[in-house]
Parts: C-alpha cells; sequence; structure tokens
C-alpha cells in the first residue's frame, strides 16, 4: 500500500509539473466580454505558442490558419490547402508579388542527408516592399534559447526600428504613413500592420532538441536555427497576385499538390527564385513600387483550419 501512495505523489507532481510547463494564451480583444483576459492552455499541436479565438473562446494554432508560413516551412495557402516549399538554404523566394506589395523570404537550413532529395530549410527573414518602403523583419542567429531574450531584428529603409519594452507596446512610423509595429509578448513576437493593405504576425522561434531528435536535423549547440513562423493577412490583393504564397489567393488558381499526402509539395524553385532579399526579380514578379487601385469587392472568404496532429496531417479548412 505505501508504495503505490509513493507512486501517486510521483504521478501527482509529474502532472503539477506538466502543469507549470504548460504554455497559456487569452483572448485580448475586449469586445468579447465573455471571453477576453480568461487563460487557455495551447493545444498539443503548438504547445509553444498559440492564439485564443476570441468568437470561439478557445485556443488554436497560428500555423493552422491560412496564411502561415511555418515549420520546414509549411504554407496554409489563402484557399485553406496545406503545402510544403522547401526552397534551398542560403536562398530567397518571392512569397507575395503585387503591383504595390512584394514580400521575399530568405531561407536557411541544413544541407541534404544521405538519401534525402532536399536541404532541411526555414525562412530566417522577409524582406516587404510597399510603396517606396522596404521593411525587413529577422531572427538573429542564436546559440543557446531563451526566450526572454528578444531576437527580432527590424530595420525600416534600413534604419532599425527600436521598439518600447513590455507586451503590448506599439511603434508608429513617421516616415511610411499607416505602418505600426506591436508586441503581442515581451520579447519575439509582434504585429505589423500597414493600414488598408496587410497585417503580418511574426514569431520567432528555435528548432528545439525534441524537434531536432524527431525529425533528425542533426542541430548542434552552436546554432538553434532561430527561425520566424508567420501569419499574413492581405486586404487589397488583386487577381493576378503571385509568388509561393501569393498565388493562393489569385483569381481561378487551382493548386497542383496532391492534398491528402504527408508531405504536398509546391514545387516551382526556378519561378519563384529572387537574387536578393529586396529583389523584386523573381520570373513571376509584379512589383513597380507604386500604389495602385485595389479590385472593388474582391474579397477573400474567412476560411478555418484544423489538424489532428503536430505533424500537421489531414488539415481540414471550410469557408
Amino acid at each position: 500500500m505505501a508504495c503505490k501512495w509513493v507512486l501517486f505523489a510521483v504521478a501527482c507532481c509529474l502532472v503539477a509539473a506538466a502543469q507549470v510547463r504548460a504554455w497559456k494564451a487569452s483572448c485580448q480583444d475586449p469586445y468579447y466580454g465573455s471571453c477576453y483576459g480568461i487563460a487557455h492552455v495551447c493545444p498539443p499541436g503548438c504547445p509553444r505558442v498559440c492564439e485564443v479565438d476570441c468568437k470561439l473562446c478557445k485556443p488554436i494554432c497560428a500555423c493552422d490558419k491560412p496564411g502561415a508560413v511555418c515549420q520546414d516551412p509549411r504554407f496554409i495557402g489563402g484557399d485553406g490547402i496545406m503545402f510544403y516549399f522547401h526552397g534551398k538554404k542560403d536562398r530567397d523566394f518571392c512569397l507575395v508579388s503585387e503591383t504595390n506589395l512584394h514580400i521575399n523570404g530568405h531561407f536557411i537550413g541544413k544541407s541534404k542527408k544521405q538519401g534525402l532529395k532536399r536541404d532541411f530549410t526555414w525562412v530566417q527573414s522577409i524582406g516587404v516592399q510597399f510603396d517606396s518602403h522596404k521593411l525587413y523583419l529577422g531572427a538573429n542567429k542564436v546559440a543557446k534559447w531563451d526566450d526572454a531574450r528578444d531576437e527580432l531584428s527590424l530595420l525600416l529603409d534600413d534604419q532599425p526600428i527600436v521598439l518600447p519594452p513590455g507586451r503590448g507596446a506599439d511603434w508608429e512610423s513617421a516616415s511610411a504613413p499607416g505602418l505600426k509595429i506591436s508586441r503581442l509578448q515581451d520579447a519575439n513576437s509582434v504585429t505589423v500592420e500597414v493600414a488598408e493593405s496587410f497585417v503580418i504576425t511574426a514569431r520567432v522561434v528555435p528548432i528545439t532538441a525534441e524537434e531536432s531528435r524527431i525529425h533528425k536535423y542533426e542541430i548542434t549547440e552552436d546554432d538553434c536555427f532561430a527561425h520566424l513562423e508567420l501569419n499574413f493577412k492581405f486586404f487589397a490583393l488583386s487577381p493576378q497576385v503571385t509568388g509561393v504564397l501569393g498565388q493562393t489567393y489569385s483569381a481561378g488558381f487551382k493548386s497542383p499538390v496532391k492534398v491528402g499526402v504527408a508531405m504536398p509539395i509546391m514545387g516551382g524553385e526556378d519561378k519563384f527564385a529572387a537574387s536578393d532579399l529586396f529583389a523584386a526579380d523573381c520570373k513571376v514578379a509584379r512589383f513597380a513600387g507604386r500604389a495602385i487601385e485595389s479590385v472593388a469587392g474582391h474579397n477573400f472568404p474567412e476560411v478555418a483550419c484544423g489538424s489532428g496532429s503536430a505533424a500537421g496531417r489531414g488539415i481540414v479548412c471550410r469557408k
């Protein structure tokens, strides 16, 4: 009997420890009074980073929403279809290209292992061109990860942006009207908004030892491959928008990926490759560096996505 009580006590301690380590999120919109401020434990699919759908009052994985770019890297298109685009390490690729908006992503990674046909890659930074401005968001190179240390770098037109400290702090640009950056957490998580154009949520995350073990990344102690997890929301895209992600918002786009397989791959590296993070020279580029009148009435339906596994398989999206 004594042994049973000892085992029970140990089990309780382990449960308590797990609860202490659990990450939580809460609704930040006071409009939803019955949900506002209530803490929710993050789902198993995103135990360290999640957000709360205030309308449903439940935690959701940001990486399972349309417009998401996460992991290795996994995209959820504007059409709600999940796909992978691996690109190549140390190269830049056009993610979105529109006449008045161009977004490139810089990929970092590890060289492909014997037997693999691709590199392990992650999006380390993005270069956003809108009108006549250039905005850089990037993850610093980090050896040992510390959640409390801010590893996100921001520059506007080559000038560093210094955000005020503290969750909820805002910064607004004097030179780029309508540009606002807000901290979602004390470190490593922000939203970037250009009024009537786009909102980008960016989080800096490391490759953990557990992820490295499961996926055989072989991450070493000198570099945890800190990278970005991104969510995009657009307000004024034209039906001709292109780019790895942008094309999924274009009129009449039909995804070429094989839906339902473990890793549906989006090809086209040759079409989307750019010579620099701020070069609008990929084969499908449309950026002209000037504002255009958006297409009236061209709105994209809200799509909700969910996955039953941490690996992201079996994602289902519904309008």
